[in-house]
Parts: structure tokens; sequence; C-alpha cells
């Protein structure tokens, strides 16, 4: 074995290795990435042929977290792995975007790379090194690619930036983002913040890029000592006929550029024009030309299309709808709009893209359940992102939700969640679910907006409004060209250079993601953009505010209401019961919702979920009780509650917790043979204390007591004796 193993130090002092030519050799590349004793396990194979009619490479990019890393069962009844969660989505996105713009854009090969978490140390996060895995697998593989990349995570803690920091070190900080890139520039960043500046964001980028490209050197290093991965292997992956494409050239470049001038807001209506250039070159061919060469025909279109339609932009200044560089489309909203039991609901329209999202609040039962591999705790606030077919008017199969739509989700979740109060301002388990019913670009920014609105339509006292907008670019690498777009069409993401989606509030950011399809982009452009983003976000916030200014000051009529009681956490065995008897009886009698918490005090935090006053009030009422028993005193009369018959009398509830014996002498003044004809267990009788055992601490007590004394009968006189 030809093993390779080549180590670097973080700035924090861990040490992070790359192995290859041990393990999974039949792969195209291999390598085990060990960052304190986290290990993961990255392959990746590619076909040398790609099939017929491809023009793009089918990149599939496979991340998973073994329960046995972490000396774990997986839950479920099949006790194993199956569908990747959302948190293994979300990597697996990451490292997509990353690789994606940099293998050869004529390579078409079906191509898998799968990365595993394999050890765990509990201490540090496997996902901030998955990138740099996978990357180095194809780096030591003979797979055309144009890297290394690689990726880790910043946060700024107390001011100050830290680089792939551990579970424990995430606690209390401002910013967390996971950054991409290649030696000369960034090319992914995703990540959430706590309303921090652009510049903080910019700052953070940089101390990420430093580590970056000390990573891209070790695999570099690494790749350098595997024989297979230099040189790359030779393909040809696309025919050509350069006469056919310089001849689409000629007829359709001046024309696509003559429709993108006219600046058209409607997108179908562009789309018929762009299609009938198309129809119109393809009526000067034979039909055995089109036949044989439709494929390429399709390919050399598009290409020119998007070359007339980028230089239009570069020249006139004005987008394909006819706005200027860093004008939104119009915007409308509405909140209320469903009617019903729906806790919140808004509309919010911008362009041909739109929301409706609706707020459902519920009780801390409802939390989402984490139970993955690392990570096992409870979410209070879900959002779902759906984009069904017709939102874009096609007609195609629904095959559960997609990467991209937990993702878009994800993203909106992060720009929303730090605006959103904890206990006891907001005691709700929150969803939003945001139904995208037109789509031209910027969906999830679309969510965010009318996400936002949802809840300040539902009474979540939010402690800021958050507005979302998307940034493209377009530039011409010859001449050094470029321009920033605000709020982006679809149109202007596929054909542009950058999408660049910026969240947040009038006072900084709360979440980013970005994603660059050139290289070496300048910090500088990076900046202007992030300038532009900020105006456009604060001239979004402006259209929510009119619609609704602040969130409403209560919740609707119809949701549920929750209270919660601090209680002695001695007193928490009482409320539930031996067997949850107790608790389960009392949601049956006042129809509520009951669920109890241990704080970190010792205490017990009691949550009470109702929809009726009357049921909410009666739960209350018997908890305290529980939870602080009123003191039974010698001398009170009590209505008692008789909890077992025996033979010399019953033992009654005096007040909740303190029992007392009712002797069978107590029970009436007549003389009482079975107890059973007076009393019956379950029964509420009115009793009174009157005695107390100084050592046993043992009530007595009397129900006769209360009774009337009945009058004596007058003795008979005896017979007068007979004479």
């Amino acid at each position: 074995m030809n093993i390779v193993n080549k180590k670097m130090t973080l700035p924090n002092g861990k040490e992070v290795s790359i192995e290859t030519g041990k393990l999974a050799k039949q792969a195209d590349g291999s390598v085990v990435v060990r960052m304190g004793d986290t290990m993961l396990l990255a392959t990746v194979v590619s076909n040398k042929d790609a099939k017929d009619d491809v023009d793009f490479l089918p990149l599939t990019i496979d991340y998973r977290e073994k329960f046995a890393s972490n000396g774990r069962f997986p839950g479920g009844f099949l006790k194993r792995e199956a569908r990747p969660s959302d948190e293994e989505i979300l990597t697996m996105r990451l490292v997509d975007r990353a690789m994606r713009p940099l293998f050869p854009d004529d390579y078409h090969a079906d191509t898998q790379v799968m990365i595993q978490l394999m050890s765990s140390d509990g201490e540090d996060q496997p996902d901030a090194l998955a990138c740099l895995a996978a990357s180095a697998a194809v780096a030591v593989s003979d797979i055309p690619f144009n890297g290394p990349v690689s990726e880790v995570r910043v946060i700024r803690k107390d001011g100050e930036f830290i680089v792939n920091p551990t579970f424990d070190e995430m606690e209390g900080n401002d910013l967390d983002m996971i950054v991409a890139g290649t030696d000369d520039s960034i090319n992914m960043v995703e990540g959430e913040m706590g309303e921090v500046s652009e510049a903080v964001m910019l700052e953070a980028i940089k101390a990420a890029h430093v580590v970056i490209k000390e990573q891209i050197k070790l695999q570099l290093e690494v790749a350098a000592q595997v024989e297979k991965a230099n040189p790359k292997r030779e393909y040809t992956h696309e025919v050509h006929d350069e006469e056919l494409k310089a001849k689409i050239y000629d007829f359709a470049y001046q024309r696509c550029y003559d429709i993108a001038k006219q600046g058209l807001a409607d997108k179908k209506k562009r789309g018929e024009l762009f299609g009938a250039v198309k129809e119109e070159f393809v009526a000067t061919l034979s039909e055995e030309e089109v036949s044989e060469k439709g494929f390429l025909i399709s390919q050399y279109f598009k290409a020119t299309q998007k070359a007339g339609v980028r230089r239009a932009m570069l020249d006139t200044k004005i987008r394909l709808d006819g706005r200027k560089l860093d004008e939104i489309r119009p915007i409308w909203c509405e909140v209320d709009y469903l009617p019903g039991q729906v806790h919140g609901s808004a509309i919010f329209t911008r362009g041909e893209t739109q929301s409706l999202t609706t707020l459902t609040l519920g009780s801390s039962l409802d939390a989402q359940r984490k139970d993955g591999a690392l990570i096992q705790r409870e979410d209070n606030f879900v959002l779902h992102y759906n984009f069904p077919p017709f939102s874009t008017g096609e007609a195609r199969p629904i095959r559960g939700v997609s990467r991209r739509e937990v993702g878009h989700g994800n993203l909106a979740l992060r720009a929303l969640k730090n605006m959103i109060p904890g206990k006891p301002e907001n005691p709700y388990t929150v969803r939003l679910v945001s139904e995208i019913l037109e789509s031209n670009g910027s969906s999830s920014m679309a969510t965010v907006c009318a996400g936002t609105l949802a809840l300040l339509d539902g009474g979540v006292q939010m402690k800021k409004p958050v507005s979302g907008i998307a940034m493209g670019l377009i530039s011409d690498a010859d001449t050094k060209e470029f321009i920033v777009l605000s709020d982006i069409l679809g149109d202007e993401d596929h054909l542009g250079d950058m999408d660049f989606k910026v969240t947040g509030t009038r006072d900084g950011i709360t979440a980013c993601q970005m994603d660059i399809k050139i290289e070496g982009l300048d910090y500088s452009l990076l900046e202007q953009a992030l300038e532009q983003a900020r105006k456009g976000r604060l001239h979004i916030l402006d259209k929510i505010e009119e619609t609704i200014a602040a969130p409403r000051e209560d919740y609707k009529g119809h949701v549920p209401r929750i209270e919660t009681i601090e209680v002695p956490g001695d007193a928490i065995g009482g409320i539930i019961g031996k067997g949850g008897e107790t608790i389960q009886a009392l949601q049956a009698e006042t129809g509520t919702t009951i669920s109890i918490d241990e704080l970190e005090n010792g205490n017990g935090i009691v949550e009470i979920f109702a929809d009726n006053k009357a049921g909410m009030e009666e739960a209350k009422r018997q908890i305290n009780l529980i939870a602080y028993p009123p003191v039974a005193e010698v001398g009170e009369t009590y209505m008692g509650k008789v909890k077992n018959i025996v033979a010399f009398g019953a033992f009654c509830e005096i007040v909740p917790g303190t029992d007392g014996l009712l002797h069978v002498s107590e029970i009436a003044w007549e003389r009482v043979d079975k107890v059973e004809d007076y009393l019956k267990e379950g029964q509420e009788i009115e009793i009174k204390v009157i005695g107390k055992d100084p050592k046993s601490g043992k009530y007595k007590i009397s129900r006769k007591a209360l009774l009337p004394k009945p009058e004596r009968k007058p003795k008979p006189e005896k017979a007068e004796e007979s004479k």
C-alpha cells in the first residue's frame, strides 16, 4: 500500500490530517480526513464515458453521519440508518454548491461523491470538514477538476473570530458561517448572524479564507504523492459542429440582444419571443438536419441567447424586465388573508414571485425532536417551504420533499429565528409554512418577508421585522466589466454569475447565502453587492411596515392559550402521579394539554395549553393545590374526599396531599356497625380537624362534630307496683 498522510494545524491549535491509500482503494479516489478523534471517509467515482445528449454534470453528493460514530443506536423499528436527515441534506448542499462550479464545463460523466462520518469525538463538528474531504478525494483521483476547494466554519464570539469551533464554543456566538473557496477566491457562503454589519461579515469571510488556503495547500501536497492523480484522465464528452455553432450565433445573437433590450416584464412573453427566434432558425434547416442535430441546436442556441442577453445588460445597464440595476420589483402584501382557525397568514408578492405563508402556534409537545447521530435536541421554531410545479407553470411528478425545498426553508428559518423571542415572551412552538404560488426568482426571500408578515399578523412579538433580497452579477472576464443586480429574476440567476441572498433587519444582517459561478471574486465587488443589498432590504422593510407596522397586541381569539407555573422539584412527582395517572386525569377533566420540564435550578415548569378559559383556570387551580398544598389546621373545617374505607373508619384527604383518619366513632353520633352504610370511596364530605399527633404528625378528623347532636330521649318512668 502506498499510504500518504499529511497534516496541518488550525489557528486554534487543532491538527487536521488527510490520509489516502489505506481504505476504499477501488474508488477513483478516497481519503480519510481527521481532526481530533473525528474521522470522515470520502470517496469519489466517476464513469469514464458520458451518456448521450447530456450537456451538464450529473453530480451526486451524499453525506451521512453513522450512528456508530457516536456510539448510538438509530431510532425506529429497523434500527438502521435510513433516509438522510435535514442536517445531512443541508451539508450535502453546501458541498455540492462549493464543488460543482469547479468541474470542467465539458465534463458530463456521472460522478458520485460519498462522505461518511465514521468516528466522532463529540467535540468537533464534522460538517465543517465535509467539503475538505470531498475535494481531497477528487484531488487524489484522475477525475478532471479545477480545484482543489475547501470549506470551514467561522464564528464570532466576544468579538473574536474562531475557525472550526467545537460544539461547546458555539454557545453565545453572534455570527455562524460556512465559507468555501479556492486558493484565490470565495465561491460559497452560508450562515446566520445576530444583526451584524456588512463590514463584520466581510472580515469573517477573510478570516475563513486564510485557513481555506492552507487546507488547499495540504490537498495539493497529498495529491502530489499519488501517482494516478497526475495527470488527470483524458475525456471527450462533447461532439461539436463548429459550422452549425457559428451559423446559430450569426443568426440569433443580435435577435436575442434586441429582445433583451426591450425590457419586457412578462416572463412568459419573453420566453415566447426567444422561442420564436429558435423556431425561425430551425425552419432554415432540413428535417434531416433537425433530427440529426437537434441536441446541438438547443445547446448552441442557449449559449447564444446567454451571450446576447448578458451583453445587452452590460451595454444598456437595463435589466431583462426593464428595471434599473438596483430597482426592486413592485411589491404588494396582505395579512390576515385566510379565515377560520388559521393562527396567522400573509401574502407577499414581488413581481412574479408570490408566497402565501401560514402561522401555527402550538405547545412544547409540538416541538420538533431531533435524534441524529450527533445532535439530540428540541426545536420550538420550524419553517417549511413548498415549491409546487404550478408555481412555474409546469406539470411534473411530486416525489417527496426536494433537497432544494429543505435548503430554502432552512435559509428562511435562519433569517427569522433570532428575531423570535423565547420564553416567557413567546411560550409557543412556532411553525411557518410557505407555499410558493408563483416563482420568478428569490422565492426563499419572499418566504422571509411573508414569514415576517404572518408572525406579526399572528401576534408573535417579534423583536424586529426581517426582509430578504437576492443579488446577482453579470460580468465580462475579457473587458472586466460588471454590473450588480438587485432582486434578481429567475433568468438573471440562470444567466448570471452570482446568486447572493441577504436577509436582515434595519440594524444588521441575520442570514446570507452566496453562490459564485466565476473565479476570482473581488472583495470590493462583494462590498458593493452588500451595500446595494442593504438599501434594497430597507426598501422592502418599508413595504412590509406599510402593511403591518408592529405585531398585533394579542393573539387571535381562536389561538389556544399557554400559561406556565413554576413548581418545586419535589412536587413534579405528585403532579404526574403514579404511571402518569394524575396528569392524565387532569387533562381529561379540564380539556387541556399539560407538559412538565425540569429547570436548571431543580424546580419544574408546568405548561398548560388550553383553548377554553374555564379548563385553563381549573387546571391551574388543581396544579397549584398539588404544588403548594394548603396546611390543615386543627379546629378548621374542610371538604374532604374519602380515599379508603377500612374496618375501623376511613382515610380522607383533608387538603391535596394531606390525609387524616376518620375513626368509626367520629362518623356519626349513633353507633356505626358498618362504615360502608355511611361512606363510599370518592365521596366528598365535610370534615373537621379535631387533633394532630405531635409525634407522627397524623391528623384526626371528625364528621360527627359537624352534625347536629341528637336530643337525648327521656328515660321511661318505672311502672307502679301492682297493688
